[in-house]
């Protein structure tokens, strides 16, 4: 949450090149009902924001019961300063103007910080997938992924037997802004197919037809 059109392209754009999903938001009730609607491992939220501030933010998504790590990004590098954004239930303070290295390394410190309640180890029939390793296997055979295969692939076997449309695909695999080709999650899809069903003569992914698609159980 940055209301500066260059430090949110600059967070944004160093943030994707590590690997991470970002979404934006350049007003404090943006980025307070995104926060509220949306689970983030991590939340970068600039001091400064207009009404609600980012210390209203901050306060109003702790009692809102959101625990979520909160980097808050600042101007004023006065220590009474991050005192009080730390006491508003900011996890880390980062001062403007900031390193991109230093903000990446402060990102990836928070969101190891974060709860995550998920099985070690997601299966369905005789595919395997561990997230934290990212280990997919096929029975005893190991299968090769690329990020957004394996991202793919995981949604589809947390949501087992549910259809899934293409649009909430998009936004749970890539972002809400994604703005490439439209038929990415399609592509993604065959090539997914060819990995864990061609080799092995199954049909893990059924299409819907004008709507999406469904993981089975095979």
């Amino acid at each position: 949450m940055e209301d500066d059109r260059d430090t949110l392209e600059l967070v944004r754009i160093v943030l994707q090149r590590d690997g991470h999903i970002v979404e934006t938001a350049s007003s404090g009730s943006d980025g307070l009902w995104m926060a509220t609607e949306f689970d983030f491992d991590v939340v970068v939220l600039d001091r400064g924001l207009p009404a609600p501030d980012g210390l209203t933010v901050c306060e109003d998504l702790r009692e809102r019961g959101r625990w979520m790590p909160i980097l808050m990004l600042t101007g004023l590098a006065e220590t009474a300063m991050r005192v009080e954004g730390l006491r508003a239930g900011a996890d880390d303070y980062l001062v403007k103007p900031f390193a991109p290295d230093e903000l990446v390394a402060r990102v990836q410190a928070l969101a190891r910080r974060a709860p995550v309640e998920r099985p070690s180890v997601l299966t369905a029939g005789d595919i395997s997938l561990d997230p934290a390793s990212h280990d997919v296997r096929r029975g005893a055979t190991q299968i090769a992924l690329r990020p957004k295969e394996f991202s793919l692939l995981e949604l589809f076997m947390r949501r087992q037997g549910e259809v899934l449309p293409r649009a909430e695909i998009l936004d749970r695999v890539w972002d809400m802004n994604f703005d490439g080709m439209s038929n990415v999650v399609d592509v993604h899809v065959k090539s997914l197919r060819a990995k864990i069903d061609k080799p092995f003569d199954r049909q893990s992914i059924e299409t819907i037809w004008r709507v999406g698609y469904r993981f089975c159980n095979t």
